[in-house]
């Protein structure tokens, strides 16, 4: 009632979002907390100005929605907390502090369909490859920007295809930027999985997005999700592609097959992993006589 009466009064909405912090640890508060989740975006979008008050309605948003992660509470959150914190993101679109957790929690909140729908609405995705672009060095970002693209691309609701064409450069610059860095890896392999499976893919795109992939793969292979993500990516290129197939068969670092063969011995007793990597060899199918050439040479 204090922050629905004196919506429009800064100090109060700082002070309450404080006094709310203060009961994030007990679990049973949980289910009230939630009820809050759009004043504070509220606050947060009245009083977009102050730094200080995004910081702690960010800090505050993730702490609540991390809980309901952890007690798997499925958390509906409507348009007009999206559309606040779209707000919050274009007027301090420089500090890369307050980006991070800006990203991390339209993370958490893309995984929900109808959230993701929601960002679609509000037009994220420019603003999600902007930053991508500011802030490439910023693991956390890259992770997180990756992770809402992949939510984005996967749906078969109606998306914007030249936005998500234009997502692919900075997506696999990305993934070049934190190849050694397993957990944006397989974050940035996901998103290129997911926009291949739109079409989104130019063919000057095909050779080079497969390299990258294998080169994912290398670096990368004692990770499970990244080979199952890799492989699902693969696959869709191949099935796009002869140019991709031949990439990936004859590449100079090593031939794609050796590395799917590598794979497999690697994580054998993972059945999603071996499932991935028999959609990959299916799709090779296609260029049997292109492996045997080069199996021969």
């Amino acid at each position: 009632e204090l922050m629905q009466a004196f919506w429009d009064i800064e100090e109060v909405q700082a002070k309450s979002i404080q006094r709310l912090a203060s009961f994030v640890r007990d679990e049973s508060a949980l289910p009230y907390l939630l009820t809050f989740t759009e004043l504070i975006t509220f606050a947060m979008k009245t009083h977009v100005d102050s730094l200080k008050l995004q910081v702690d309605g960010c800090s505050l948003l993730l702490e609540i929605l991390s809980q309901a992660l952890e007690q798997d509470v499925v958390v509906a959150l409507g348009e007009n907390v999206t559309s606040s914190l779209l707000e919050t993101v274009r007027k301090h679109s420089e500090n890369e502090e307050l980006l991070s957790w800006i990203c991390t929690l339209l993370m958490m909140i893309s995984a929900s369909e109808v959230a993701a729908e929601n960002l679609r609405k509000v037009g994220v995705i420019p603003d999600l490859l902007s930053i991508l672009r500011n802030f490439i060095h910023n693991e956390k970002i890259c992770f997180s920007c990756c992770g809402v693209l992949w939510s984005l691309a996967v749906s078969e609701s109606n998306v914007d295809q030249e936005l998500l064409r234009s997502a692919v450069p900075v997506t696999s610059a990305a993934l070049q930027e934190h190849l050694q860095n397993g957990t944006v890896a397989e974050s940035a392999c996901s998103a290129l999985w997911a926009l291949s499976l739109q079409g989104c893919l130019t063919e000057e795109e095909y050779e080079p997005t497969t390299a990258l992939l294998l080169e994912a793969l290398r670096v990368n292979s004692e990770r499970p999700v990244l080979v199952k993500n890799a492989c699902l990516a693969l696959a869709s290129l191949l099935r796009l592609s002869e140019i991709a197939a031949l990439r990936f068969i004859t590449d100079a670092k090593g031939s794609g097959i050796n590395l799917i063969k590598d794979a497999y011995h690697l994580h054998l007793r993972d059945p999603e992993v071996v499932e991935n990597i028999c959609v990959l060899v299916n799709e090779m199918v296609p260029y049997g006589e292109m492996v045997i050439l080069f199996v021969e040479s």
